[in-house]
C-alpha cells in the first residue's frame, strides 16, 4: 500500500492543441496539506482540472492511492474519493444552501448518511446552518466560498482539491477561509490547495510546489520555501 494519496508524474495537458502543462510532477501523502503556488496563468488550475478528471492529459499519469486513474472522468473520481472545488465557487445561486449541499452528496443514496454529513459540514461552517433555507445567490462572497467547500465535503472525499479559495475575497476573510483548510485536515481529509496568495498558502501547508509556465520550478517543505530568497523576491515582495 502506497503512502501517497496522489502521485502525478510527467503530466502534459492543454486546451485545443495549446499546451499548458509541460511535465508536471508532484506527490501528496495521506493527511498532508500540499500547496501549488505561482502567478496567474502558470498552469495551477489546469493541473487540478487534469488531476480531477475534467481535462484529459496528453501524456503522463495520475495515481490515486496507488491506482492509475489517468484520464478517468470527474464523476468517477468523485466516487473514488477525490473531489474538486473549482475557482469562482460555481454554486447554484437560485437553489437554497441546503439544496446546494445535498447536490454535493449525489453519490450517496442513504438519506441518513446525507443528514449526518449535513450536520458535520454545518458544524464546520455554523453560518451555513443559519442559512440552510436561504438562496445561495443572496449570500456574501465569503459565505458562498464556505458553501462551495462544504458542498465538496458532502461527497466525503479522501482528498479534496481546492482552487483559489481567496479569489475575490476581502483580505479579512482570506485568513478565515484558509484556516478552515486546516480544520478539514483534522477530520482526516487530505488537501491539495492551489493559491495565488503564496505566503498564506505556504503558512498552512506541509509542503509546496512552485509552478511557472506549466513547469514545477521549486519544491520543498513550506518552511524551506518561505525562507527561500527566490520566493521572497518573486512572490512576497521582499
Amino acid at each position: 500500500m502506497t503512502d501517497f494519496a496522489l502521485e502525478v508524474r510527467d503530466l502534459y495537458a492543454g486546451y485545443e492543441g495549446v499546451p499548458v502543462l509541460h511535465g508536471i510532477s508532484f506527490e501528496v501523502k495521506e493527511g498532508e496539506i500540499v500547496a501549488i503556488v505561482g502567478a496567474n496563468g502558470a498552469g495551477k488550475t489546469t493541473t487540478l482540472r487534469t488531476v480531477s478528471g475534467l481535462l484529459r492529459p496528453k501524456s503522463g499519469f495520475v495515481k490515486f492511492y496507488g491506482e492509475d486513474v489517468t484520464g478517468l472522468p470527474a464523476h468517477v473520481m468523485v466516487r473514488k474519493g477525490l473531489t474538486y472545488v473549482p475557482e469562482g465557487r460555481r454554486i447554484f445561486g437560485k437553489l437554497s444552501v441546503k439544496e446546494n449541499l445535498e447536490l454535493g452528496a449525489f453519490k450517496e443514496e442513504n438519506r441518513e448518511v446525507v443528514e449526518q454529513r449535513l450536520e458535520w459540514v454545518c458544524s464546520l461552517f455554523p453560518i451555513l446552518k443559519e442559512r440552510l433555507n436561504q438562496k445561495a445567490e443572496t449570500m456574501s462572497g465569503g459565505e458562498q466560498q464556505m458553501l462551495a467547500i462544504a458542498r465538496g465535503l458532502m461527497s466525503a472525499p479522501k482528498v479534496i482539491l481546492l482552487d483559489e479559495l481567496s479569489l475575490g475575497l476581502q483580505p479579512s476573510l482570506v485568513e478565515k477561509v484558509l484556516q478552515i483548510v486546516t480544520e478539514i485536515r483534522r477530520y482526516g481529509v487530505t488537501v491539495l490547495l492551489v493559491e495565488q496568495r503564496v505566503l498564506e498558502a505556504l503558512e498552512i501547508a506541509d509542503k509546496g510546489y512552485v509552478i511557472q509556465s506549466g513547469r514545477v520550478v521549486m519544491s520543498g517543505s513550506s518552511k524551506d520555501l518561505l525562507e527561500s530568497e527566490e520566493i521572497k523576491r518573486a512572490y512576497l515582495g521582499m
